[in-house]
């Protein structure tokens, strides 16, 4: 499927639609249309960008020139089970469906349709709830992918709630760490090499508690808390009278509700340099809040021991005057000469952000 010439015709700035509020400089606008955009993986030596959805499709989207206007969006495949999570190596292009790890061989250049799959792995527990997948490689080769606990607040069984970690050569899996509700966002330092991810806090304990979480796990074996915790420091009353396991605190404690999804390590020299290494978080924004939070880019910068400073609005603007969302963010990635992309799932939108002074 070619969605070439529609994509060129409705390529539009994003203030088309909406009011987004920016750092000076910066500007926001419409890179391609996909229903249901999540995960985005991109691949500057092919010119595509790949993109995972939680129904059955996944996409590529063509920039083969790589400056930043798609040319082409391509559907790849219709027929998976919840394709949210994509990873990219070595010519593979990896997917990981709700029920199971497979491969597809690309190559060097992107084919007019897939080939067939390489099942890899395929006991994942294949319930609905918290059941998209998020996956990236680590600088070990390893690939780290995320298991929901496929509940509110229940104790995990197996692999629920836990981050894995598959050997490249076996594909066997490992538990990396344990006491994660629902991550969606999975990103390496670029400097220290420690594995940073989101965790969205649990639903129904109020409007201000519990917190959803950035973490760090520098090392294996490590627990984060759920189900005794139902974020940050919120004991919950199923597990009130256990005595957790020691378990490691977030680096930093967000909004409840806001819903942390994905998280990028900006490397690139287009932004200004206090971006370098600084951290971007996609907020997808709450449904189970009285007044809803979220919805917005945050930014977190380092400070010189290397630990997350502080957290700043980036990107606002993704609610109207109604606080009705015209945006949610899902995934940012950034694009082959230092611009970011950002998708939305609630409008379908990729989004390319871009500086010039």
């Amino acid at each position: 499927m070619k969605i070439g010439l529609f994509l060129v015709t409705l390529l539009a700035s994003f203030s088309a639609f909406a009011n987004p509020i920016l750092p000076d400089g910066f500007r926001l606008n419409t890179f391609a249309y996909i229903p249901g955009a999540r995960t985005l993986v991109g691949v500057p030596q092919l010119g595509v960008v790949f993109v995972g959805t939680r129904e059955s499709a996944i996409y590529a989207i063509l920039d083969e020139n790589r400056d930043g206007e798609a040319e082409e969006v391509r559907l790849l495949s219709s027929d998976l089970t919840v394709p949210n999570g994509l990873a990219w190596k070595d010519g593979f292009l990896y997917v990981i469906e709700q029920h199971r790890l497979i491969r597809y061989k690309i190559g060097t250049r992107l084919p007019e349709k897939l080939p067939k799959p390489e099942v890899l792995f395929d006991e994942f527990p294949n319930k609905r709830r918290h059941g998209w997948r998020y996956g990236v490689f680590g600088p070990d080769g390893g690939l780290y992918v995320s298991i929901g606990a496929p509940c509110n607040i229940c104790r995990p069984r197996g692999m629920e709630g836990t981050i894995l970690r598959f050997d490249p050569d076996t594909w066997v899996p490992v538990v990396f760490a344990r006491g994660i509700r629902n991550s969606v966002g999975l990103a390496f330092d670029p400097v220290t090499r420690d594995l940073f991810f989101t965790d969205n806090g649990a639903d129904n304990m109020g409007d201000d508690i519990p917190a959803d979480e950035l973490n760090r796990a520098p090392v294996a074996g490590l627990h984060f808390g759920y189900p005794y915790f139902g974020g940050g420091q919120s004991r919950v009353s199923d597990f009130v009278d256990e005595t957790p396991p020691l378990n490691r605190p977030p680096v930093h404690a967000f909004q409840a509700h806001i819903a942390p999804l994905g998280i990028e390590f900006y490397t690139g020299t287009r932004f200004p340099e206090r971006y370098t290494r600084g951290l971007f978080v996609a907020q997808h924004g709450s449904w189970n809040r009285s007044a809803p939070v979220g919805y917005r880019i945050s930014f977190h910068p380092f400070d010189k021991r290397g630990n997350i400073s502080d957290e700043e609005v980036f990107i606002d603007g993704f609610l109207n005057q109604d606080n009705h969302p015209v945006a949610r963010p899902v995934d940012l990635e950034q694009w082959a000469d230092g611009r970011m992309l950002i998708s939305d799932d609630y409008e379908g939108t990729v989004f390319i952000l871009d500086y010039e002074e």
